[in-house]
């Protein structure tokens, strides 16, 4: 995985995930680590995405539209599917832990965000805010592809905590949360097939 702040066109950013579908996936699972905006959550929360708020001033479907992958101005009304956001919070429960489930805030980076970006994005909506996510997610949609997304919130957004943020504290809270992490993408995968079908026959 790639991420624009690394200096790519964001067309390779989704070029895996186009390579994906042209392969035969049509699911797309996408987890990331995201700081907080929303005070009530904590580092170690895991999050479902509910919506995003694409702040990155990029869109991987901006040029001429290439009508193999989608049409030319794709729906985004339902971008995170609700089905398999429902099976998310399944497994969870079942795992004996509660899932957050919010809004996403998607920034170019790589720079932390500002106190003053953390307020906005809060203020715009969002409940966590990163650096990934938003582009693959619109490339996905642009395919027709259904997508559950999942936050680790590995940190409190600039402002809401004292502590100098860092990509160390990002590795540690990652870490401590792994287990539930890998126990809620072992159900999801467990569970995809059902759900997706009780969905086409509801």
């Amino acid at each position: 995985r790639v991420h624009a702040y690394e200096g790519l066109d964001v067309s390779e950013v989704v070029f895996p995930l186009r390579t994906m579908w042209q392969l035969g996936a049509r699911t797309l699972i996408v987890t990331n680590a995201a700081g907080s905006a929303n005070p009530d959550y904590v580092p170690g929360d895991l999050m479902v995405i509910a919506d995003h708020l694409n702040l990155t001033g990029l869109n991987p479907l901006v040029g001429p539209n290439d009508e193999r992958f989608g049409p030319r101005f794709p729906d985004m009304s339902h971008a995170y599917c609700p089905t398999l956001r429902s099976l998310a919070h399944r497994v969870a429960a079942s795992c004996g832990f509660a899932l957050r489930e919010g809004v996403y805030a998607g920034m170019l980076g790589p720079t932390y965000e500002t106190p003053a970006e953390v307020r906005m994005a809060h203020r715009l909506g969002g409940d966590a805010v990163g650096m990934s996510t938003v582009p693959e997610v619109i490339a996905a949609r642009h395919l027709g592809m259904r997508v559950l997304g999942i936050s680790c919130i590995t940190n409190l957004g600039a402002g809401l905590g004292t502590a100098p943020l860092s990509h160390d504290e990002v590795g540690e809270v990652a870490a401590k949360a792994r287990d539930r992490f890998v126990a809620l993408l072992d159900g999801v995968l467990a569970g995809l097939d059902g759900a997706l079908a009780d969905s086409a026959n509801a």
